[in-house]
This record gives structure tokens, C-alpha cells and sequence, in this order.
């Protein structure tokens, strides 16, 4: 592989003004004009290939470097067509999808339909071995590339794929093509937003070492330069054909060791803004004093939870699992941590999502001291209780306190693990490699309860980690994702929900909400579902000074 280091030094002689240059006499070009911003967020897990992005830092990145055929509205979450023209279908299983002319990725190639099949081809082939790949199991031909261990889930020991491609894509012309699922799925159009669903250029295929030091996509911005551990910096696309028009140069998405130090940088006005607020800033309000008039508040759209690691026998009993969800006094973590700021999950699926509904987790989401305990000691549970999760995004003394709250109520030792990056953090659980229950957090890639389920809890799915696997639950979502009508298929995903929640393989723990905050010398702040910055409606304040 091409050395990145060599590919960001040369890229960012193209930003003197904001990144050091790499040495030379000849002046470097200009970038476009304007002013830059600077983001906080987590380090990428992996190079920045769409399909193969699941974590929270590289899935922001990525949609700021690709737009698809539905984009997402910033205030609303509402679908509408971006390079799609029109998405067409009278039975929701057969896809006719136009395209608008005039897209280019940003090495000035054309955006083609071939630029989508074979993207989505990629994906869902599974020696290719991408994250995102479940998210393409609708469409027809799916089971032929993408094959399953017969004897769990997971590809780790499957058998070969019997095709390289996706029998449901068809190419009509350079701007159409169809997709026919296997059966129909009223939510696909919906669903063409998500980062795995992006177009990939033909210079991922013919040189992919190169296209992963310097990744080439269709959005608002193009990318600059990655300095590992550091920052990421992409600058304004102007070639770009979607409707709105970024004003801001450039962005710089830094990779602050602590979510504390990025807190003090907003607020001394070093870094532009901060997606999530530390939990000290929560305590008695104090953000609302340090960011007066330049902070968000909103119920969140997300869920916290800790799942368990299935492939590990001892957390194999289901009774073992409920035990310590009824020991989690979650009211008690939310007062002491968060000041009220958060609420108690009831479910796999948060208020805020199309088809939800309340209670559905009943008795064993709630704090239950003495059934908690009568039940952990009648499963012979041996060794210590431990909770993992990364550090770099406020997670530590929150799940400390669930931590001490299973001490209490179990009278068996829970030790919070630190992991330092989101980036190693991730890398254990999708290598499988957990044996301790783990943070996971989840914000939807489109506010809908099948966006909860499916991903999460279908054998196979595109972040089903824990490797859980329910035939039951898999046959109620198949038969839901196939309802004509959307509404119709709510109550089938809430009954898998329901089935989920008996098995317990994830023990939901709070709702999220979202605080962010900025600089002063932000305007027209947007923060999407997604707890991004709408980067294509931010403004500077011109009479402020450059961010330090």
C-alpha cells in the first residue's frame, strides 16, 4: 500500500494556510475560498470505504465526503432524492431508479449507474469482507454472495459464494438501473441513504491502495489530508452538483484524546464544535453557563446499551443477562451523571423512531434489586462482571456508576475496562475478539424501528457483533420487512422486538440526549439526527477572528 503519510503531506501542501507544508520552493495552489471550522470527533476504525463504515467518526467523515441517491433533511430526517432522479416502484420489490445527470465524484469522473451497482456489488460480496454489508440483504441475490457459517452466524467459516454479484441489479443505461429485492421492502427508498448504499469510482477498482490513502467521493467536500491520531481536514468540493451549496472552505475533524479537553477548546473558542458534551459539563447545567448562546439541547434519537458477547459460554444463560439488566438502577445513573438529562430505555427502540412503541422491555428493564439477585444466584454465574468501552467520547464515569449499581444489588465485583480510542474499541468487538459485556451505542441511519432491529438482531446483520441469533426473530422480521404497507409491518417488527428483549442479548440502558455546543464564531447551526454540524448551511461570522 501506498504510504498515507506521503499521500497526506502531499495533499496538505495544498492548505498551507491551515495544515504545514512539506517542504519546496514552489508555492503551493489555493484551496477554494473561505473560512475554515474545526470539528471534534473520533478517529476512523478503518480506511474510509463506505461499505466498510460502521463506527460513529468514520461514518460522519464519510457523509461529508459522499452524497447518495436520498439524502436526509438536516432538521427533520425526512428522505428526499439527491442523485436520484426519481425512485420508482409498483410493488416495493422491483426498483426502477433514474439518476440526475451532472454528478462527478470528485476526480471529475461521471456518477454513473454502473458507479452504484458496482459499489453495492462490492459490498455485499462477502470475501470482500465489509461491515456493511447486511444493510444490501433486501436485494435479490444477496444469499448467493454473501454465505453464513451453517452452524452459527458470522462469515468466519462460511462456504464460498456461489456469485460474485447481486442477481437484483440491472443496468438499463449510463443513468438507470434496477433493483429487484427478494421480496418487497416498503423502507428501501428510505434506506438509500445510508453510506452503504454510496457509489464507488472506477479508481477504487483499478487501484484501491491508492483510492484508501486518498478516498475520492461525491459530496460537498473532498478530501485533503489524514494525519493519524491527530485530524482529517476535507475542503470544499465546487464541482459539486447537489443543491446546496456549502460557504466554508474547509473542515478539520480533530481527534481530541479527551472529550474534556475538547470541552475546555469550545469553550475558549480553539475548536468550532463539539458533537457530545463530557458528563462534567452536564453536572448542575454548567455547559448552559460556558456556552451561553451557543449550545443545543434535544431529545435524542439514539439508544445506549450493553451487549453481550454471545460466542462467550458464560454469558450464554439468558437468565444471566436479565439479572444484571434488573440490577442497573438507570434513574440513579441518569440523576447522579447526567442530572436528569437522559431517559430510561424501555426498549430496543427509542420514542423518537417511526413504529416504536413504550414498555416493551416490561419488568426486566427495570431496577429490581431483590429479583435481580435471586435470579444471578440461581445461574451459578462464576468470575468477575466487567464492562468495556472507549474513553474518548465521555463514557467512563457513566457506565463506572451502572458499574457500581451491579456491585450493589449482585454482591459480585463489575469493574468498568478503559479502551483508550473508539477506533481500538471497535476493532475488538467486529474481530469478535469481547469477552465482557461492551458499550454499544446506536443512532439510526434513518428514524424508523426496522433501522433498530434489523441491523442489530437479525442473524448476520450489518452490526449484529454479539453474533445473537433467534430463527424466530429473524422469520418475524422477514415477515415484516415484506409487509406492502409500512404501517402494516410496525406491529411485526415490535413483536420480534419483544422476542429480542426475552433473549436479551443487548440490555438497553438510557435514550441519549444531545448537547452540543460551538464557538462563537459559528452561524446557522444545524445538528442533524445524526449529532452532525450541517456542513452545507454553517456560516463564520465574518468580523470574527480565525479559530486558533
Amino acid at each position: 500500500m501506498r504510504s498515507l503519510r506521503v499521500v497526506a503531506c502531499v495533499a496538505a501542501a495544498t492548505l498551507a494556510a491551515t495544515l504545514a507544508a512539506c517542504g519546496g520552493d514552489t508555492a503551493p495552489p489555493a484551496g477554494p475560498a473561505g473560512p475554515a471550522i474545526s470539528l471534534n470527533t473520533t478517529e476512523p476504525e478503518n480506511t474510509l470505504v463506505p461499505g466498510n463504515t460502521t463506527d460513529a467518526g468514520g461514518s460522519k467523515i464519510i457523509r461529508s465526503l459522499f452524497k447518495g441517491l436520498v439524502e436526509y433533511d438536516a432538521k427533520t430526517s425526512a428522505p428526499r432524492n439527491a442523485i436520484a432522479e426519481s425512485i420508482e416502484s409498483t410493488d416495493s420489490r422491483t426498483f426502477t431508479i433514474r439518476m440526475r445527470r451532472g454528478w462527478t465524484f470528485h476526480d471529475g469522473t461521471p456518477v454513473t449507474a454502473r458507479s452504484f451497482v458496482d459499489a453495492w456489488n462490492y459490498t455485499a460480496y462477502a470475501p470482500n469482507n465489509q461491515q456493511g454489508a447486511g444493510f444490501l440483504s433486501q436485494i435479490e441475490g444477496f444469499d448467493k454472495v454473501y454465505t453464513v457459517d451453517p452452524d452459527g452466524p458470522g462469515p468466519r467459516q462460511a462456504p464460498a459464494p456461489t456469485a460474485r454479484e447481486l442477481s437484483g441489479l440491472r443496468i438499463v443505461d449510463d443513468h438507470t438501473f434496477v433493483a429487484t429485492l427478494a421480496q418487497a421492502f416498503p423502507a428501501f427508498p428510505t434506506s438509500l441513504g445510508l453510506i452503504a448504499f454510496a457509489p464507488l469510482p472506477a479508481a477504487f477498482f483499478t487501484d484501491r491502495a491508492r483510492y484508501e490513502a486518498h478516498p475520492i467521493g461525491t459530496g460537498p467536500f473532498e478530501f485533503v489530508a489524514h494525519e493519524k491520531g491527530t485530524k482529517l481536514v476535507v475542503q470544499r468540493y465546487d464541482g459539486y452538483a447537489g443543491e446546496r451549496k456549502p460557504t466554508i472552505a474547509r473542515a478539520e475533524f480533530r481527534f481530541s484524546p479527551t472529550l474534556e479537553g475538547a470541552y475546555a477548546d469550545v469553550v475558549a473558542d480553539r475548536l468550532d464544535f463539539l458533537e457530545v458534551l463530557p458528563g462534567d459539563a452536564l453536572v448542575g447545567g454548567r455547559y448552559k453557563q460556558d456556552l451561553a448562546g451557543r449550545h443545543f439541547i434535544r431529545a435524542g434519537a439514539g439508544l445506549q446499551s450493553l451487549t453481550f458477547p454471545l460466542y462467550d459460554p458464560r454469558f450464554a444463560d439468558p437468565a444471566v443477562r436479565r439479572a444484571i439488566s434488573m440490577a442497573i438502577d438507570r434513574q440513579g445513573v441518569i440523576d447522579k451523571i447526567f442530572t436528569g438529562d437522559r431517559t430510561p430505555a424501555e426498549g430496543l427502540v427509542p420514542p423518537t423512531a417511526r413504529g416504536s412503541t413504550p414498555g416493551q422491555c416490561g419488568p426486566s428493564c427495570t431496577y429490581q434489586p431483590a429479583a435481580a439477585r435471586q435470579l444471578f444466584d440461581s445461574t451459578g454465574f462464576q468470575g468477575p462482571i466487567e464492562i468495556t468501552s472507549n474513553i474518548d467520547s465521555a463514557n467512563e464515569k457513566w457506565l463506572t456508576a451502572v458499574c457500581a449499581s451491579i456491585t450493589e444489588v449482585l454482591g459480585r465485583e463489575c469493574r468498568f475496562v478503559p479502551v483508550s480510542t473508539l477506533g481500538e474499541f471497535r476493532r475488538s468487538i467486529n474481530g469478535h475478539q469481547m469477552h465482557t459485556m461492551y458499550r454499544t451505542g446506536w443512532v439510526p441511519d434513518y428514524p424508523s424501528i426496522e433501522n433498530f432491529l434489523n441491523p442489530l438482531y437479525r442473524t448476520g446483520g450489518s452490526s449484529n457483533t454479539g453474533l445473537y441469533s433467534n430463527p424466530a426473530v429473524d422469520a418475524l422480521l422477514a415477515q415484516a420487512d415484506s409487509t406492502v404497507g409500512e404501517q402494516d409491518s410496525y406491529a411485526l417488527y415490535q413483536q420480534a422486538e419483544r422476542l429480542v428483549l426475552q433473549d436479551m442479548p443487548a440490555i438497553p440502558l438510557v435514550i441519549p440526549g444531545v448537547q452540543t455546543g460551538w464557538s462563537t464564531r459559528l452561524r446557522n447551526v444545524v445538528v442533524t439526527a445524526f449529532r452532525d454540524l450541517d456542513l452545507e448551511t454553517v456560516t463564520v461570522a465574518t468580523a470574527s477572528a480565525p479559530a486558533k
